[in-house]
């Protein structure tokens, strides 16, 4: 297969010769609608009906018991561990393979990763490799999972359902459960994805969405935590909204709480991208069944949902027969106005985590090497 060939396949998918980014956003619906009533009505910034009207229409479409709208998925994801109740000094396990904000909601929190491989099912959070991890480096103690060498806390696990793949999650809550761990959902890829018919973010205690400018809906910047149950729910509304008790005038913070509220602009487009979601999602299958038609001879291999799941394709990738296939094709795709990108950087290879525990991870070394994601707006 010539890397020129996929050029003019991805120019004919998306009828255009302009340059074709990875993945743009599109306002189709009741955008600027919502959006203009929010500058009328002057309730601009995080008070406004749009935010109450975005968590509802999330519960409603994720089964989620309450959505929290955060101002990004970062904030989601940091609220979420704290809520999952890690500290400074715990360990957290998670995957090598996945975007920096993970790790950084982590570091920032005063906790360090464990670094752990993927599967090559779901590209995602291995529960096999989660648990040859632990029964190698941690014991049981009455006050939960400790590391055996450091003799510090192992408080959670956290998987990324990569490019919107989801993870095995039924054998990940059965490792959770024998190693007394709280299982916390990177869901931020993963908005119209399903797990054996129930929405990614919700199989957890918490699981952390993203509505970057690149994700499949879009408010601009913004995040929404899944919570398992209303009073989680509640909480995490009461912490992320600086822990203010109500009173008709005074202002009285009953404990440290989060400025990490959502503008109602935000929620106003996010409510708009609700609306035309199903469309998005038919339209992105549709589009990951002609890469996968085309990629079905030869020797490069296309990403596909695993058999337990309905994916939302959010980024559609290959894998590459070689590191030096997945340069020229990077190499002559961008150069034509074909926007492609390799999958992230392992996360130790960065110098903030470079020193974190790991276990074996030949799987994510390998996807790193031999991965691209290829442009998948919906068409």
């Amino acid at each position: 297969m010539s890397q020129t060939s996929i050029v003019e396949f991805v120019r004919e998918l998306y009828q255009t010769n302009e340059f074709i980014p990875l993945h743009a956003p599109r306002f189709d619906g009741n955008e600027q609608n919502y959006v203009l009533e929010t500058i009328q009505s002057t309730f601009v910034s995080s008070v406004g009906k749009f935010v109450d009207e975005f968590e509802k229409k999330i519960e409603n479409y994720t089964g989620s018991a309450k959505a929290v709208a955060t101002v990004n998925g970062t904030a989601a994801l940091h609220a979420s561990l704290y809520m999952a109740g890690v500290q400074s000094g715990d360990f957290v396990i998670t995957q090598a393979l996945t975007f920096v904000a993970t790790c950084n909601a982590l570091y920032h929190m005063g906790a360090e990763p464990i670094f752990v491989d993927v599967s090559p099912v779901s590209l995602g959070l291995c529960p096999k490799a989660v648990d040859e991890f632990l029964t190698k480096h941690a014991i049981l103690t009455d006050t939960g999972c400790m590391h055996k060498q450091t003799k510090r806390p192992i408080r959670a696990v956290v998987p990324m359902h990569t490019f919107g793949h989801p993870v095995e999650l039924d054998e990940l809550i059965a490792v959770c459960r024998k190693w007394n761990l709280t299982l916390v959902e990177d869901a931020a890829e993963s908005l119209g994805s399903f797990y054996k018919g129930k929405h990614t973010g919700t199989l957890g205690d918490f699981g952390a969405v993203s509505f970057n400018g690149n994700k499949i809906i879009t408010t601009g910047g913004g995040g929404m935590v899944l919570c398992k149950t209303v009073e989680l729910g509640a909480h995490t509304k009461h912490v992320t909204t600086t822990a203010k008790v109500p009173h008709p005038y005074e202002f009285y913070h009953d404990e440290a709480g989060f400025n990490y509220r959502m503008p109602n602009l935000n929620a106003a487009l996010g409510c708009a991208q609700m609306e035309v979601l199903e469309q998005y999602l038919i339209q992105k299958r549709e589009l990951a069944n002609h890469y996968q038609d085309f990629f079905a001879k030869g020797d490069f291999k296309f990403v596909v949902e695993p058999e337990y799941a309905k994916s939302n394709y959010w980024l559609n990738a290959v894998i590459c027969p070689s590191a030096q296939a997945r340069d020229a094709l990077l190499k002559e795709t961008n150069e034509s106005g074909v926007m492609t990108r390799p999958i992230w950087q392992l996360m130790h290879r960065l110098p903030m985590f470079k020193n974190a525990p790991r276990g074996e991870l030949t799987q994510s070394e390998h996807i790193e090497m031999h991965l691209i994601n290829l442009p998948s707006s919906p068409i």
